[in-house]
């Protein structure tokens, strides 16, 4: 792709993101959505290969079909009680659009099955932006609109992409849609707290951000794809493969790593607010995740050659690791102990 036509749509990237998140009334709102939409598309499709394609079609459909429930939801709210502004959302019937429009921008069960597919069609590098930065726009409205939501419909949906995010994580073979269940997963952990509490909901999505922009430029750098390719690279990349290997535990929630922090204080508030067997059911949900977390670092840091996979064993790489993989994995792993300020500052 044109280095012109990168920065172009990259820059309409920023422009839509920083639109939504700033914005008090539902047309700014919903037209930072659509730049957002339409500049991610070029970017998914880039590679002109018919999977690619077909992930950006899908991407479009959905996305556009949810952004008209948007409108539809805030023009029924206009309607009714004479409020643009976001955080006016009053109307039952308006609630209820909403929280489907920002399930399906998010990709939250039951509105699940774009995602994956579109994340396999998609390079890492636009993997992750999908993953992280095309989801904080729909975490921004619903952190603005969270006291008008219904607790239980969000709980059900939140349970339910934490139980579907870890089954259907099991089987995979691909690392793109292991990550994908994997983000369906953590949305369940933000989707489940944010109608109590909803910074510690945003607190959860920015240190997930962290972590998943971790493991998909660690994998972007030794170019696995697959967990065949990933059983290689050990002896390619020794370090960065140990690194990884404590990056997918922290994903995982395994303390003293960064990824417990979000975990334990959700269970703690939702203890506080007296729903703990949801909390019971989300925790035990988690495991799930741990099981494929496991597979993944298993692959990547324990399976040494010689093995049994027909894949091609990779040239040793000799080009120096980025440092920005470096300094996210330093804080995917090591920011537990200075919680306390982390939960000053949020």
């Amino acid at each position: 792709m044109n280095p012109q036509a990168k920065l172009i749509f990259v820059l309409s990237l920023t422009l839509g993101t920083t639109l939504t998140i700033s914005s008090n009334q539902w047309i700014m709102a919903w037209t930072g959505l659509e730049i957002n939409t339409l500049a991610i598309l070029p970017l998914i499709s880039k590679s002109h290969h018919p999977r690619a394609i077909e992930a950006a079609t899908k991407y479009f459909l959905v996305q556009a079909a949810a952004s008209a429930l948007v409108l539809f939801s805030s023009m029924t709210n206009a309607w009714h009680t004479g409020q643009w502004d976001i955080t006016q959302l009053s109307h039952p019937t308006s609630c209820l659009i909403l929280t489907v429009a920002l399930a399906m921008k998010l990709g939250l069960v039951p509105f699940h099955f774009w995602f994956p597919e579109v994340l396999q069609g998609s390079s890492l590098i636009v993997g992750l932006l999908l993953s992280t930065l095309m989801k904080f726009p729909p975490i921004t409205l619903l952190y603005l609109t969270s006291p008008s939501l219904k607790p239980s419909i969000l709980m059900t949906m939140a349970i339910l992409s934490a139980a579907l995010g870890g089954w259907m994580g099991l089987n995979q073979t691909q690392t793109r849609k292991i990550l994908a269940f994997s983000s369906i997963s953590h949305l369940g952990w933000m989707a489940i707290i944010i109608a109590y509490s909803p910074k510690l909901a945003l607190l959860n999505f920015y240190l997930y951000t962290l972590m998943t922009a971790a493991v998909f430029l660690s994998l972007n750098s030794i170019k696995a794809l697959k967990l065949s390719t990933l059983m290689t690279t050990w002896t390619k990349t020794p370090s960065l493969n140990a690194i990884l290997l404590l990056t997918l535990l922290s994903l995982a929630g395994l303390p003293p790593l960064t990824g417990f922090l979000p975990k334990w204080l959700i269970i703690q508030e939702l203890t506080k607010q007296e729903v703990a067997l949801a909390a019971t059911i989300i925790a035990l949900l988690s495991f799930l995740g741990l099981f494929f977390y496991l597979r993944l670092a298993y692959c990547a840091s324990i399976t040494l050659p010689p093995h049994t996979t027909n894949h091609m064993k990779q040239w040793y790489n000799t080009n120096p690791t980025n440092t920005m993989v470096a300094v996210l994995t330093t804080m995917s792993l090591m920011l537990l102990p200075i919680s306390p300020i982390i939960l000053a500052v949020v």
